[in-house]
């Protein structure tokens, strides 16, 4: 079973936009860190966007820098990736992602994915 579930994925065009959520109905991750990946057919996972358990930082991949903006209720034990400008070479797979540190690699848990699929 997952514990976290993504939605908001889509078929949209080169510069929409799409908002990722991501939420916990098993547990609480408030005190975790929040991590988003992505998969592409053919490539490796990638990392790209993360924050902290108390929101207070961010951390991005270099290809989603300044496009990408990663935030989090903790209220509402939700997370969200909110994606501008979006490329055909941001299609991929996007998975949700905890761990009890921030980081760009390994996290505990997992959520089971959501498509983004972006067309030119």
């Amino acid at each position: 079973q997952a514990q976290l579930v993504e939605s908001g994925g889509g078929l949209v065009q080169a510069g929409d936009s799409l908002r990722l959520s991501c939420g916990a109905p098993g547990r609480t991750f408030s005190s975790d860190a929040m991590g988003w990946f992505r998969q592409a057919p053919g490539k490796e996972r990638q990392f790209v966007a993360a924050i902290d358990a108390s929101g207070n930082i961010r951390i991005y991949g270099d290809s989603v820098k300044g496009r990408f903006t990663i935030y989090r209720d903790n209220a509402k034990n939700m997370v969200y990736l909110q994606m501008n400008s979006l490329k055909p070479e941001d299609t991929a797979i996007y998975y949700c992602a905890a761990d009890r540190i921030l980081n760009r690699r390994e996290y505990a848990y997992w959520g089971q994915g959501t498509q983004v699929t972006v067309s030119s």
